[in-house]
């Protein structure tokens, strides 16, 4: 499909038919998807598909304690684990064995092992040119040589009329996926990914206009309008 189409209607879809996604169609995919822009081009990505319904069970139970965290966090008006202090990361801002302890439904997380295709997305830590490390703030640059390729994949799902979500909550119980899946010292659960064919069907979708977040020259310069 063209590209500017496939960009304003790839959607995060968390809900799919029981129709299989063949896996010619998804290796095509994968095929394409590892042309993402990436430092280096050292390609620091990993994939593995989760087949297997105990690991995908463990998976699902895995999640849903860190969704329960997650919650919480929304429940006390928060944005989950967002760093408070100008940036700066000082701890959790609410009570983390608590929030474990407390039940909260997600219709996606609590059949994940039932998810069409189940990737989970692992970075290779020493690959990426984490250039912000060291400064008085959240890093984030690290995943800049990872998430195209991760885009990638979700704009190659809607090309084959496909739907797919990335989400990071996984990333809560890193220690126990590293166990469970053999990843060895030196990477990172960077997301999980479900691929399937889409229950609803898939329209544009809305966002905020290039006036509301672009301006010239300064943060507080003038707004760039076309």
């Amino acid at each position: 499909m063209e590209l500017y189409d496939a960009m304003r209607t790839t959607p995060a879809t968390r809900a799919f038919t029981d129709e299989p996604v063949d896996d010619a169609v998804l290796y095509r995919m994968l095929d394409n998807a590892r042309f993402a822009p990436n430092g280096g081009n050292r390609q620091g990505w990993r994939v593995v598909i989760l087949r297997d319904l105990a690991t995908r069970v463990r998976i699902r139970e895995l999640y849903q304690l860190g969704w329960r965290e997650y919650t919480e966090h929304v429940r006390q008006g928060l944005v989950p684990f967002a760093p408070r202090d100008n940036g700066r990361w000082t701890g959790p801002a609410i009570d983390l064995e608590a929030a474990r302890k407390i039940p909260a439904d997600n219709e996606f997380g609590d059949n994940l092992e039932h998810m069409p295709v189940l990737l989970l997305i692992v970075a290779e830590l020493g690959a990426l040119a984490t250039v912000d490390n060291g400064l008085d703030r959240q890093s984030i640059i690290g995943g800049g040589s990872i998430y195209p390729f991760c885009h990638n994949l979700l704009l190659a799902a809607r090309n084959e009329g496909l739907g797919g979500v990335l989400t990071s909550v996984l990333m809560r119980e890193e220690p126990a996926v590293r166990e469970l899946l053999g990843i060895p010292d030196g990477f990172a659960v960077a997301g999980l990914m479900a691929l399937g064919h889409p229950q609803k069907v898939i329209t544009k979708l809305r966002r905020d206009p290039v006036e509301d977040f672009t301006v010239i020259d300064r943060f507080d310069g003038p707004t760039f309008t076309a």
